[in-house]
């Protein structure tokens, strides 16, 4: 498919956070930027008159836009951070130093120290972050500190060196803040659970942790200590108020590929993210037309390694919705729970992005091709012989039995024609009969349809159930129709369908185009019936008394109601004022009407 103009692109950005990147006619990276909402962030460069002429030189090398949707604007900014140092775009300024977020870092030492830190080595040691701010790990840090004892020194401390007796406690012993370990004085095991339960806390389960300090609160509280009682109720609140890391960067999870698979009748759209050292440092969708009936499996087994050549990927392990066969050199993994099923969700959101923005462009630039594709799903979806190209819908609309009327909306091309809406007044039914209602309009309906030879539809839909369905068959076969125009009832939830001779209903995905477009003509059939019936019981009411009063016409009281709005208005004029509006004859039989009922 042709890459659409960057007006399509405009129009059909989503209204979701996301980090978007600007290239030149060339292809090269100009800007990289996050944004809380990626429409309206994307449109203000090209809506906006720039102060900035670094910015107005910006927008007019402007050729492409892509973008990569995420969670949450913590996650925009870290990705954009990521972006930004791995491709240095000429119009970026802040972030292309190699100062990067602060993590904790979990040493892999016997008793291991935990601290800050700006770089991620891997030798085994854990990581937790990033975090967008300092103050956020000096307070995690505090805490840790706070409930536990943990060594601060850099002494190497094997089994060995302590035996021997190498080293000494120092300050921080006798301060509280350390237990000894360099000394014998605390157990590995001992400490190890302290480190656990560091993990959790930073993990983000605070439970045992709040737990812990808000025994501490009470304690110094009991002990009348109110001031040290504060402070733990502020690091309670601050905890409390922490987020967990971030699911965008997680160095667990590092130089792998994950990719994820959406698809319609037509066309597979695959998503590519690239980790690497546990950092998004690309997103890639391709789109795939089907020659045949192509599974998702066989679409993404394709893609695969089309993409992995594309990129030049060496990444030993893959992240896949579901199983798929890609020889033995690969490691593939499927994720169930956590960061690496969080990740591949996070794909899938912008596989599925991606089909949106897709069809919006075909909608504008195509619109046959969108009308086509909806045509076939729906012929498939509801099981017909040939495309619903021309659908009515009838809906009858009654209140306590009054003005009992119905309504037939018209889709052509899966939109309304409201040229060919028709709206009837029950003729030969007394009473709320909504069966009877059904049968009589049907038959009148395509009674004269074919009458005036005009074209037949291809699906008629009955909003209602069996009942009202079988009412509808019954007219066709009158008219010798049945089985040449294909019908289905839908039940009050909207998700069951109908057949002629079928007791089990047809359910539809909740999320499927051919619902939409039933809802739809429902919604319409029922807005339009509705409507018509309001008119007729209002002008009933309005004109009954009126119309009672001998020598009063339709057009006098149009003339009336124009002028005094209400019959109450009406019923409480002076003479005088009748008479100004209606001359002096009909005047006095009005106001004489109402003064001596």
């Amino acid at each position: 498919m042709d890459k659409p103009t960057l007006d399509i692109q405009l129009k059909t950005l989503p209204n979701a956070p996301g980090v978007y990147q600007y290239y030149d006619a060339e292809g090269t990276i100009l800007y990289v930027g996050k944004a809380k909402n990626l429409k309206k962030r994307v449109s203000s460069y090209f809506t906006k008159v720039h102060e900035n002429g670094k910015t107005r030189v910006l927008v007019k090398k402007i050729a492409n836009i892509k973008h990569i949707v995420v969670d949450t604007e913590t996650d925009a900014l870290l990705l954009e951070n990521n972006l930004i140092k791995k491709y240095q775009p000429r119009y970026n300024v802040m972030l292309k130093d190699d100062k990067s977020y602060p993590w904790i870092c979990i040493k892999n030492e016997r008793f291991p120290r935990v601290f800050s830190t700006r770089r991620v080595i891997k030798d085994g040691s854990e990581y937790f972050g990033p975090y967008t701010s300092m103050k956020t790990v000096s307070t995690l840090l505090d805490l840790i500190k706070g409930l536990y004892s943990l060594r601060t020194c850099n002494y190497h401390l094997s089994e060995a060196k302590i035996e021997s007796g190498k080293y000494k406690v120092c300050l921080e012993y006798h301060l509280g803040n350390c237990k000894g370990a360099c000394e014998g004085l605390e157990t590995e095991k001992e400490y190890n659970e302290n480190v656990k339960a560091i993990k959790e806390l930073l993990k983000g389960n605070f439970k045992d942790s709040l737990s812990q300090f808000k025994s501490q609160m009470k304690q110094f509280a009991e002990d009348m200590q109110f001031e040290e009682a504060q402070k733990i109720k502020e690091k309670i609140e601050i905890l409390e108020n922490y987020q967990a890391r971030s699911t965008i960067v997680n160095p667990k999870i590092s130089n792998v590929d994950v990719f994820s698979i959406t698809s319609d009748e037509s066309y597979g759209y695959i998503n590519f993210l690239q980790l690497s050292y546990g950092s998004i440092i690309r997103s890639h969708t391709l789109e795939i037309k089907k020659r045949l009936d192509e599974s998702d499996q066989e679409l993404l087994e394709l893609a695969i390694t089309e993409i992995r050549q594309r990129f030049n990927s060496k990444s030993k392990e893959i992240y896949v919705p579901f199983k798929i066969d890609l020889g033995q050199n690969l490691k593939v993994t499927i994720p169930k729970l956590g960061d690496k099923k969080h990740i591949l969700d996070l794909s899938l959101r912008n596989a599925k992005y991606y089909r949106m923005e897709r069809f919006k462009q075909i909608k504008i630039t195509d619109p046959d091709r969108h009308v086509n594709r909806i045509m076939a799903q729906m012929k498939a979806d509801l099981r017909l012989s040939e495309e619903p190209r021309h659908i009515e819908c009838f809906d009858n609309s009654n209140i306590q039995g009054t003005n009992p009327v119905a309504a037939c909306v018209v889709f052509k091309d899966g939109k309304p024609s409201k040229k060919d809406y028709r709206h009837f007044n029950i003729k030969t039914v007394v009473g709320p009969d909504d069966f009877a209602s059904m049968e009589e309009v049907v038959y009148r309906r395509y009674k004269r349809l074919l009458e005036e030879e005009q074209p037949l539809p291809q699906l008629i839909v009955i909003d209602g159930g069996k009942g009202q369905l079988s009412s509808a068959l019954k007219s066709l076969e009158e008219l010798n129709l049945r089985g040449k125009i294909a019908i289905v009832g839908i039940a009050k939830r909207l998700e069951e369908l109908f057949y002629p001779n079928d007791p089990i209903p047809l359910y539809l995905d909740k999320k499927s185009e051919t619902l939409k477009v039933i809802q739809q003509l429902r919604n319409e059939a029922h807005r339009f019936g509705i409507e018509h019936h309001r008119n007729r019981r209002s002008k009933s009411a309005l004109n009954t008394e009126l119309e009672t009063i001998p020598g009063v016409g339709e057009k006098t009281i149009v003339v009336l109601l124009k002028h005094f709005k209400s019959v109450k208005r009406i019923a409480n004029a002076k003479l005088d004022e009748l008479e100004t509006v209606i001359g002096v004859s009909r005047a006095e039989k009005i106001y004489n009407y109402y003064h001596k009922k």
